[in-house]
């Protein structure tokens, strides 16, 4: 065996233990940055099921060293969700974040067909408008608007939040769809006009099963902002309990409940359980929807 074959081997060898190293690193950050994310989350947990004098008394994670010891409890989530509103206020979040999150997607999906398949006048200049738009910072359009929402009397509504939500969130939607649907291959959509399909019956037919991807990782960012906004909901809801969503209500737990750590916890947690089933039940579409188009289109 030569020298030449031997350092060959040899870096062949030094390849592959750099090549495993390398990917256990990766898993160990992965795995570093869930747990960082994932115990905060599991303490709030323990705590909301905690008696309010465990947890005056101990750390959340001492219920594991005695298990069958603690009294767990119900009384906090049966406290925040009928004395304190925040049954009623999760369902005024459901019924600002659907809508809010169904009408910018629809809008935004026609738009970004219009700019990746259809021939108009100024086409390019709209859509770098579009995309400038999104360093816009929404504070600097509450003002403004809330003037509008007073002069329609649009203030405390719904509607005010949906529109607000929509304008807010249409050029990334608009930016993240056009993007994907761009990179749709050429053929069908010319197939299509051959066989004599017009833009509405192409777009239903095929961009838009072809775009679930992009759609639903849309939808998942559209949520969870509205579900957690509370600048926007404080702002054009204001603080009347009956259109209160689940942020302000929060914050109003945190002001006058400082001191009851079990009603706080029990709030939180329940503000975060249906983002998280929205994003775990959408995820597989999450990182195709985002990196789909980042290059072509």
């Amino acid at each position: 065996m030569t020298a030449s074959t031997v350092d060959v081997g040899d870096l062949r060898e030094k390849g592959r233990v750099e090549r495993v190293l390398d990917h256990w690193l990766v898993k160990i950050i992965v795995i570093g940055l869930a747990l960082m994310w994932l115990i905060p989350s599991l303490g709030l947990l323990v705590t909301s099921f905690r008696p309010e004098l465990d947890i005056a008394s101990s750390g959340w994670w001492t219920v594991f060293g005695n298990l069958g010891n603690n009294e767990w409890t119900i009384n906090n989530y049966q406290r925040v969700i009928e004395a304190d509103g925040m049954g009623n206020a999760f369902l005024n979040s459901l019924a600002v974040s659907i809508p809010a999150t169904i009408i910018p997607i629809t809008i935004a999906a026609f738009a970004a067909y219009a700019f990746a398949w259809m021939e108009f006048k100024g086409r390019q200049v709209l859509f770098v408008i579009v995309v400038g738009l999104m360093v816009v910072p929404l504070q600097m359009a509450l003002i403004p608007l809330l003037q509008i929402y007073v002069n329609f009397d649009l203030t405390g509504t719904y509607l005010a939040v949906w529109l607000a939500h929509t304008g807010f969130g249409l050029p990334l939607a608009i930016y993240l769809l056009r993007n994907y649907i761009g990179s749709l291959p050429k053929s069908i959509i010319e197939s299509a006009a051959i066989d004599g399909a017009s833009h509405f019956k192409t777009f239903f037919s095929l961009v838009v099963p072809l775009s679930v991807p992009v759609i639903a990782s849309f939808a998942i960012f559209q949520f969870l902002w509205v579900w957690n906004d509370f600048l926007v909901a404080i702002v054009f809801l204001g603080g009347t309990p009956d259109v209160s969503v689940v942020t302000i209500r929060l914050a109003e737990l945190v002001g006058s409940r400082g001191q009851d750590w079990q009603v706080l916890t029990a709030g939180a947690f329940l503000t975060m359980v249906l983002p998280l089933v929205v994003f775990f039940s959408l995820q597989r579409f999450f990182v195709r929807g985002l990196t789909a188009g980042s290059v072509k289109g």
